[in-house]
């Protein structure tokens, strides 16, 4: 195989690839294995029409197509390692040759990854704060142990919803006496106050009780994502099948001995303190690592192609999607319950997809830059410690990230974490 590349402009590559035509043979006759399974021809049964017989009747292009999607992918892979090019985006594939027993010539034309020029990354310091923690922050860190033990008590007949509990409906929307799109729930589990719904529909509950039915007369915000409900009347038909609310315990000895080791409140008081300043501690050494690389990052200069920009995003869209399952919503569900489009997301993501990309862009500059490598030893390590979180087998989690090719891309992070060890002086994890 021959291959050379030219760079058309600073982001694109054109691939010059000629596969000799010993390869394309092979190809051609892998193609014939499985085209023959599909034809028919008379006197032969399926699947065992010699290639001699099948490229005379339908001509020897019959294999073309096959042979190429088996050929340029394997070729184009090659020609990327053989000339180090660092493709962000799938290949624009043009033919340029192609003939049985010949050569075949294609130009694969590529966005690669930009050249990113370095400023100052080495003796950065940054300003830090003292570490404290106050009587308040205390408190705050108690109250929430109050509500994750609390008791869930469901409401009785009569009893009227409050702003913190949790009302559970159902509800259909209306315009103009008509059920709109994304307007309805069933069992919807809705935490009043929470902010969750349009401007009125929660403090609309404030007062209900179970079993209830309510019309809510409400206007959606002039500004909302759905141009026909925008700035429109509507009606919502709400039935209250059950409110529950939390009943937290008294801060007190008692609470200490029930949530804790400890036997009295002052010593609860007393770890929960330490743990906090421990914690605060990890804030400001992350704070101060994140300023430091940030620093860095604003240092140098680099060109970002607006597909690697599009390709974090659409990345950050799945992780939005799959933090909303966890909650009981598909993305389509929320887009639907508050008039976002997945349009409007993407716009939303696109600000911080973009340092995203520029930061990995730098941090790899400067590996490269030092010279720094990742080693097996240190792949194992890694793939260790995620099988011991996730409690598997090393073996068997090194198998599902090489099924799912993912062990280029933990290399690349334990890379990127050199890195930033390297800038930062912080001893890499």
């Amino acid at each position: 195989m021959k291959a050379t590349v030219e760079k058309s402009n600073q982001h694109t590559a054109v691939l010059t690839i000629e596969a000799d035509a010993k390869q394309f043979e092979a190809a051609l006759q892998r193609a014939y294995k499985k085209v023959v399974q599909k034809v028919q021809v008379p006197g032969f049964r399926k699947g065992k029409v010699p290639r001699v017989i099948l490229e005379a009747r339908y001509g020897k292009e019959v294999l073309f197509e096959d042979a190429l999607e088996i050929l340029i992918p394997e070729a184009y892979a090659e020609a990327v390692t053989e000339l180090q090019v660092e493709p962000v985006a799938q290949p624009q594939i043009e033919v340029e040759k192609i003939e049985a027993g010949q050569p075949l010539v294609f130009k694969a034309t590529v966005t690669v990854k930009p050249e990113v020029t370095l400023g100052e990354y080495k003796g950065i310091e940054v300003d830090m704060q003292p570490v404290e923690v106050s009587d308040e922050d205390v408190e705050k860190q108690l109250q929430t142990m109050q509500k994750r033990h609390a008791q869930i008590k469901t409401l009785g007949e009569g009893e009227a919803a409050q702003l913190g509990d949790t009302a559970v409906i159902d509800f259909t929307g209306y315009k103009e006496g008509v059920p709109f799109e994304g307007g309805e729930g069933e069992d919807y589990s809705l935490e009043l106050g929470s902010g969750s719904f349009i401007a009125g529909f929660e403090e609309g509950l404030v007062g209900a009780v179970t079993g209830q039915e309510l019309d809510l007369n409400l206007t959606f915000p002039a500004e909302y994502h759905v141009a026909d409900l925008a700035g429109k009347d509507v009606v919502f038909k709400v039935k209250v099948k059950e409110i529950k609310r939390r009943e937290v315990a008294a801060l007190d000895d008692e609470f200490a001995k029930d949530v804790s080791e400890f036997e009295t409140l002052e010593e609860l008081k007393a770890d929960v303190r330490a743990n906090l300043l421990k914690q605060a501690e990890k804030t400001q050494e992350q704070k101060r690592i994140n300023d430091i690389v940030a620093r860095v990052v604003d240092n140098a200069t680099v060109d970002i192609p607006q597909v690697m920009i599009d390709n974090e995003v659409a990345d950050m869209l799945k992780d939005y999607g799959r933090r909303l399952e966890y909650q009981g919503l598909t993305l389509e569900k929320f887009m639907e319950l508050t008039g976002q489009t997945e349009e409007f997301l993407k716009e939303q993501f696109a600000p911080e997809a973009e340092k995203v990309v520029k930061r990995e862009l730098v941090l790899a500059a400067v590996a490269k830059a030092e010279g720094l490598t990742v080693t097996e030893e240190e792949i194992d390590q890694e793939i260790e410690a995620m099988a011991a979180q996730y409690r598997q087998k090393p073996q068997q989690l090194r198998k599902l990230l090489a099924s799912r090719g993912q062990i280029e891309g933990l290399a690349e992070n334990l890379l990127l974490q050199k890195a930033s060890a390297l800038i930062t002086g912080k001893t890499a994890e």
